[in-house]
């Protein structure tokens, strides 16, 4: 994709298409303005009619417009001026290309930059939109027979700006843009691919593909009995049930010479039926999703590649089956984890604390500036926070308050979440050092505390993506978040950002 600015007007270019916005009240928005001055008042006439809606998410497409040299010019609603933000901004720019997406448009304009929008300098107004184009576009259909659908050619995308010193910022915007775009649409594939592709083995050669032909990353991949050696029982016991072979993925980029690296670690079962402690088979499927951790972790690490910064950053990826078989861990199990504490397994549904925690004890060869962990791993989030925002839990508040900075900049949103002993006494066990799961009560805090008995000495944040991680229903599939999230803590940590 290429990308421009310019400061001429919106009617003065002749793009495939040129959006614009409405406010609510019948107020023109800059771009709007402009076109509505050269075709002597046809989008306030078209107001008027009701043609045209200022109401957010709603888009009216006009073709051949006089006095303009775009082919068409897409209105956007914006709803009301005074709350214009960046999710507003995002809707607009989102219903603008849905609007789009049929036809041949091979170049667009997008005058919407030219709004005032509440918090956002020139950079992330231009990275909100090359993101929610690319969102919007973004299609799995790699397991459909038949003839498919031609996408969109677009090829270029050009933001307005108001003047010529806004055009450096708006410029990097884009790029980062696009490269963060790039991530997300990759743990969107890994996410969406079905669980009889998308196995360890398949994660294990993605991993080592991104670094294929790169100087900056290297990828390894440790084996059953790599981790059989390195003691690490509590991964295995979860895919002691399943006849494919879990992977241990490490990826190392290494840019920024000796600088202690920061360790995106993430939950990598490729399926999770639940084990002996099966799952009720109705949307059983979506089980697929349960590596979409790992998936983001990887896209995360697509994204830095892209955008070449000047950073230190390993993923490491535990990627598993879960399966019930004669071979499989069964409910009051005990198994020893690589820390050498021990585990009484009550739920084998509980399994992805239980390969995190081996990961989470390995990380700490590299002796991170900050080590993340990235997981679907609890139904209680879902319960907490809904589809809306992933929950961030931390062991020191620096960093939680970074990552919630961070998801705010993004609009890849999340919730601080607390720990504290109350919550880990919930893991007590009679036969062994702790139990996997802690009752009903504060299902994902619990769980965060699990994980956090194996990071001692480190700079330690928790991500719970369970509520965020895919969609249900008719909009089914992976949204490939926190890849936005964690590409904003990363830019922030490596001094990148504007």
């Amino acid at each position: 994709m290429k990308y421009f600015t310019t400061t001429s007007k919106a009617s003065g270019r002749a793009a495939d298409c040129v959006i614009v916005g409405v406010y609510n009240r019948g107020k023109l928005g800059a771009g709007a303005a402009d076109i509505d001055a050269a075709s002597k008042g046809v989008i306030r006439d078209l107001i008027k009619s009701g043609d045209i809606s200022s109401e957010q998410g709603r888009c009216t497409v006009l073709t051949q417009v006089n006095g303009v040299k775009a082919k068409r010019v897409a209105v956007a609603g914006l709803g009301k001026s005074g709350s214009f933000d960046a999710i507003a901004f995002r809707k607009a720019v989102a219903a603008s290309t849905r609007a789009l997406r049929d036809t041949k448009t091979k170049q667009i304009l997008n005058a919407l930059t030219l709004e005032p929008v509440k918090a956002c300098s020139a950079y992330y107004i231009a990275r909100h939109s090359v993101e929610a184009i690319s969102d919007v576009l973004y299609e799995f259909n790699q397991m459909k027979s038949g003839r498919k659908k031609a996408p969109m050619p677009l090829a270029s995308i050009g933001h307005s700006i108001a003047k010529s010193g806004d055009a450096a910022q708006t410029t990097l915007g884009a790029e980062h843009g696009d490269a963060i775009a790039n991530g997300v649409a990759l743990a969107k594939d890994l996410g969406n691919l079905p669980s009889n592709i998308c196995t360890p083995g398949y994660l294990a050669r993605t991993a080592k593909k991104l670094a294929s032909g790169n100087g900056k990353l290297t990828t390894q991949i440790l084996s059953e009995s790599d981790m059989k050696r390195l003691g690490m029982g509590s991964l295995l016991s979860v895919t002691a049930g399943s006849v494919e072979p879990a992977k241990f993925i490490i990826m190392k980029y290494k840019n920024a010479g000796t600088a202690r690296p920061y360790v995106l670690v993430g939950k990598g079962v490729t399926f999770d039926s639940g084990g002996i402690s099966l799952k009720p088979g109705a949307s059983m499927d979506e089980m697929k999703y349960d590596m979409c951790g790992a998936a983001s972790v990887i896209g995360t690490m697509a994204a830095l590649t892209r955008m070449k910064l000047a950073i230190n950053v390993n993923v490491v990826v535990p990627a598993v089956e879960n399966m019930p078989s004669g071979t499989a861990t069964k409910p009051g199990d005990i198994v020893k984890s690589m820390s050498g504490q021990t585990i009484e397994v009550l739920n084998t549904d509980a399994e992805g604390r239980l390969i995190l925690c081996d990961a989470l004890t390995y990380s700490k060869r590299f002796k991170p500036e900050a080590i993340i962990d990235v997981a679907t791993l609890t139904g209680a989030c879902v319960v907490a926070l809904g589809n809306h925002r992933c929950a961030i839990y931390a062991n020191n508040d620096p960093l939680q308050d970074d990552l919630f900075a961070a998801a705010n900049r993004s609009e890849d949103l999340g919730w601080p979440m607390p720990l504290g002993e109350q919550y880990a006494a919930q893991l007590k066990s009679n036969f062994a050092d702790m139990a996997n799961i802690g009752g009903p009560g504060g299902g994902s805090v619990t769980a965060a505390c699990f994980l956090g008995k194996y990071t001692d000495g480190m700079n330690w944040a928790h991500l719970d993506i369970a509520g965020v991680a895919w969609k249900s229903g008719a909009q089914k599939g992976a949204t490939g978040r926190p890849v936005p999230l964690l590409s904003e803590y990363l830019l922030s940590s490596a001094g990148a950002l504007p």
